[in-house]
């Protein structure tokens, strides 16, 4: 069976299994009598229905609150629709969670019929099903797709309207149909108090992961399965903090950011202390409590601190936020290629690969060159500093973990943790500007791609106080702002951009008594001295609990931290002993980011797209904004980019003499290049972004390969330019259609395909020319990966099948003859061959960022005779180390490699440990499935897969509203 179709041992859903457990012991029966009794105790002091501008609930008096609530509509340029499956509501305390399991007793696990909390997961369904009614959607439809995400909730549409007990500043009203809440308050603090309270209860389980997950300590916190430890190994080595590490953070916003500074440590405390009035009611009111803590063994969570706050968002900052850093790992993949190819052919082959600064890269702002990170002609004395051979040893997080527990850095994907799967990239979006508009209005279908959860790592709220007036998703335990939705006549929202913010030093290593140092040396030295390395350690523990049986265990994790970042590797250099550390210019800034979202949720500072651009540049993390109001749409790259030593190199480890520009160790600061030099637009034709390349002359990171000529973005602005072609202008659905049209792609077969078929020719073998026969058609019909008639098979299963079992023989094929298997094995460990929608079992939904299809194209296209611009240096199909490929001879590997693939029973290729979890046929319908990862007890069905945001926006503003 192929590596990527392994059986991984896999939880099952965590919580279900755990749940399950605790129904056969009677605990759950004991819990939900405990609770219901509970709730028949506690006075509803929350329950305030009664407001202005919103209907009077019978036989219940009026709110006695100052906190105006605005009438559906108020202060709203209207034309706003958003979708965020599966639903508003995380929360399910034990009634909710025995109610699912009497209906869905084990051992069944997939009851798509089964009770969950109201508003858990009606957006899956509309979200789910747009797959089946586009192209061709109704302007009528829209709502059967996506929700309305106007301001406020409709005369008829109040289903709850409360102040948090004590709280007279602050109004929460949830509307009927999904749910979501919409805050109003009186005072700034009671607005913040008001999300922190509304986060925790539609989140607090999943606040509680992301806080224990951004210290390190979800294993400690979960269990420990692979999973879990998987997370805090990969969040340590990122982001490795102490407590006074988080809360130096919090303190040092006052003087570094002044009055900004101060009012967001006031947000910050307030929603603080909004999280904790709801924790302290679920203490005493078991329907408040989520029923997943019983299932941990654990009786509910601590108090929320500040800190937690930052932890969280160095969690997700880190994630989605950051590009670069990988540059000892291309410097190794570049020595082996010169070790065993040749000095000078060894290179070649590394520049192949890089694909640094492709001219057939797609790329989001059209005819304008934003220079970054330019290669310098010559380097200087210590721009580049690449390990002596055979010296490298890696930093470990962690060692062996005690009491058995299987090693988490096992390879292939992990299913047993409680959250996992986390994509760096996968968010997209299409902007039409009013000229190519059929309304004449400006169109946008955008949004993020966050892996998709169930409950959702993302949240909606609607809120409105002093200085905040926004609606759109935001992050659990950092839900203070929305990070991406609408103001009152504008939207915005993001795609992960991964522009080089992390640099490789080599740091020589020093003893303080002046002796020679060696590679186990615990100093170095820099600007002159002679520094010790701080050691950074946490002790995780763990015992078995109903959702995980792991045996009891700890381990203790390791970082090593410098004046120039954490240490990764220790090695030489010309013979000298070095560390060599990775520098993140947002390493002790994750919350900075938040002053950016101020302005972005206030709408007296945003009236327009150059204050969009003003507010996005105050945001660290690297990411691409998109903007769309009544008449214009605007792009803005945003990041702090470090400015580097000249003559320094792009690719690989620089000296730490050539520290960057203005580095400062204390406060962890640099310069970084001016927002005029990030790549950005205002009221081009239109926008297409699936996390490709920015500009011309932004040269893609060093962690990143794959901007080359082929990239998924181009099944967006493919569709865009058909619509807007001559006199064509789109309408809103037409975009919807776009989107939705090119998240059924396989990319593989759009632009790659195609090329291997006429290399392919007519061969004799009847079961290859079959083969071939049925894979033109599926490249004549779209490519799509597409059940239209919902029967459980795709159109075109068939060719689907063939090019699935094809691929990794094809590439093989193609390339190992001609780079020898060391070069290939390390370039596959380097460069995934292939993104697809299983990923390892995962079900991630979001597909083909990462892969070779560049590579196989541009050496296709050579082999044919085609022109190519930025050509790799060598043909590679049908060649060896020393000789060049040709077309009979490319010709026949690939027909003998697709020989290979048609003995390949498809029984065994799709089977899926996930399907048979579901209880459904291993078929490519359920490899490709969407699956939500249960973080909570409940689960939701598995979808149809589709390349898609998690949270998406549909916007045609209509008008100016009123400041």
């Amino acid at each position: 069976m192929l590596a990527h179709n392994r059986r991984i041992p896999h939880a099952g859903g965590v919580f279900l299994r755990a749940m399950r457990c605790l129904v056969s012991r009677g605990a759950l029966a004991i819990a939900a009598a405990c609770a219901i009794t509970m709730a028949a105790a506690t006075p509803a002091a929350a329950q305030l229905p009664g407001l202005p501008g919103l209907p009077q609930l019978p036989g219940v008096p009026p709110l006695s609150s100052d906190t105006p609530v605005q009438p559906y509509g108020a202060n709203d340029g209207g034309g706003f629709w958003n979708i965020l499956p599966p639903g508003a509501n995380g929360h399910a305390n034990a009634v909710d969670i025995a109610a699912f399991l009497a209906a869905c007793p084990p051992p069944k696990t997939n009851c798509p019929n089964a009770p969950r909390p109201k508003h858990s997961s009606k957006e899956l369904q509309m979200y789910g099903d747009l797959v089946y009614a586009s192209p061709g959607l109704p302007a009528a439809d829209i709502p059967k797709f996506f929700k309305d995400a106007t301001f406020g909730v409709k005369e008829d549409g109040a289903e709850r309207i409360y102040s948090p007990p004590g709280r007279d500043d602050v109004t929460i009203v949830r509307d009927k149909d999904f749910g979501v809440p919409h805050i109003y308050g009186s005072t700034r603090a009671g607005t913040m108090f008001g999300l922190g309270y509304v986060g925790a209860e539609d989140r607090l389980f999943v606040m509680d992961a992301l806080r224990n997950s951004g210290r390190a300590q979800l294993s400690s916190f979960a269990g420990g399965a692979r999973g879990n430890r998987s997370m805090d190994h990969t969040q340590w080595e990122l982001a490795p903090y102490n407590e006074a590490d988080l809360q130096r953070q919090y303190d040092l916003a006052d003087e570094v950011y002044g009055a900004a500074g101060t009012a967001l440590q006031e947000d910050v405390t307030n929603y603080v202390a909004g999280i904790n009035r709801y924790i302290q009611e679920a203490r005493v009111n078991p329907t408040k409590m989520p029923g997943e803590y019983a299932a941990i063994g654990k009786p509910g969570p601590q108090d929320w601190k500040v800190t937690d706050v930052i932890a969280t968002a160095s969690l997700v900052g880190g994630i989605f936020g950051k590009g670069g850093g990988n540059e000892l790992e291309s410097a190794l993949l570049y020595q082996s290629a010169r070790r065993n190819l040749g000095k000078r052919r060894g290179a070649r082959v590394w520049k192949d690969l890089r694909s640094a600064e492709d001219p057939e890269a797609p790329v989001t702002v059209a005819r304008r060159r934003f220079p970054y990170r330019v290669e310098p002609r010559r380097l200087r004395r210590g721009g580049r500093a690449l390990p002596d051979s055979g010296s490298i040893r890696m930093t470990e997080v962690a060692p062996q973990a005690e009491g058995g527990a299987a090693s988490a850095s096992s390879s292939g994907a992990d299913l047993s943790g409680l959250l996992g799967g986390l994509p760096g990239a996968g968010s997209n979006a299409l902007l039409v500007s009013a000229r190519e508009s059929e309304s004449g209005k400006p169109l946008a279908v955008m949004g993020p791609q966050t892996a998709y959860f169930a409950p959702q790592l993302l949240m909606e709220v609607d809120v409105h106080g002093p200085g905040i007036e926004a609606r759109g998703a935001t992050f659990a335990g950092i839900s203070l702002y929305v990070l991406l939705g609408r103001g009152r006549d504008y939207a915005w929202s993001a795609t992960s951009a991964g522009q080089d913010i992390i640099d490789t030093f080599a740091v020589p290593l020093c003893e303080p008594d002046g002796s020679a140092p060696t590679v186990d040396s615990m100093h170095y030295r820099f600007r002159g001295q002679c520094h010790a390395i701080e050691v950074l350690e946490k002790r995780n523990s763990w015992t078995p609990s109903p959702a995980d049986d792991t045996p009891p265990g700890f381990e203790t994790l390791h970082a090593e931290r410098t004046q120039l970042g954490l240490v990764t590797a220790r090695a030489s250099v010309r013979g000298r002993p070095v560390i060599y550390t990775k520098l993140r210019s947002t390493y002790f800034h994750e919350a900075d980011s938040a002053l950016g979202f101020t302005e972005l949720n206030d709408p007296s500072r945003i009236r327009g797209p150059e204050d969009f651009r003003r507010a996005a540049s105050r945001i660290g993390f690297t990411f691409n904004w998109f903007y769309a109001d009544h008449s214009k749409i605007a792009y803005f790259n945003s990041g702090n980019n470090p400015v580097r030593a000249r003559r320094t190199s792009t690719h690989f480890p620089v000296s730490s003499a050539w520290a960057w520009r203005g580095w400062n160790p204390d406060l962890w600061t640099a310069r970084y290049t001016p927002s005029s030099t990030h790549p950005q637009s205002i009221d081009q034709r239109f926008f297409a972004n699936w996390n490709n390349k920015q500009a011309r002359g932004y040269r893609a990171a060093d962690d990143n390969f794959g901007y080359g000529s082929i990239y998924r973005s181009q099944s967006l602005a493919d569709r865009i330019r058909r619509g807007i072609r001559g006199d064509g202008k789109m309408s809103i659905t037409e975009l919807i259609d776009a989107m939705e049209s090119a998240g059924t792609v396989d990319l593989r077969a759009t632009k790659v395909l195609p090329f291997a078929l006429r290399v392919l020719g007519r061969p004799r073998d009847p079961q290859l020319s079959q083969a071939a026969h049925v894979l033109r058609a599926w490249v004549r019909a779209g490519g799509h990966r597409l059940d239209r008639n919902r029967d459980g098979t795709y159109e075109r299963s068939d060719a689907v099948s063939i090019l699935d079992r094809w691929w990794p023989k094809w590439l093989r094929a193609q390339f190992r003859p001609a780079m020898g298997a060391a070069v290939y094995k390390r370039t596959k460990g380097l460069i995934r061959q292939d993104d697809d929608p299983n990923l390892d079992g995962e079900h991630h939904g979001s597909a083909y960022q990462t892969g070779w299809y560049h590579y196989a194209q541009k050496d296709l296209r050579r082999v044919l005779g085609r022109r190519v611009r930025g050509r790799l240096s060598r043909v590679y199909c049908g060649g060896g180390k020393r000789r060049q490929g040709t077309l009979g001879s490319c010709r026949t590997r690939l027909r003998r490699s697709l020989k290979r693939a048609l003995a390949v029973n498809p029984a065994d290729f799709y089977r899926d440990e996930i399907c048979e979890d579901y209880e459904m046929p291993s078929s490519q319908w359920c490899f490709d499935a969407v699956r939500h990862r249960p973080v909570g007890a409940i689960n939701q069905p598995l979808i149809h897969w589709i390349n898609r945001p998690t949270f998406q926006q549909v916007v045609e503003v209509q008008r100016q509203a009123p400041r």
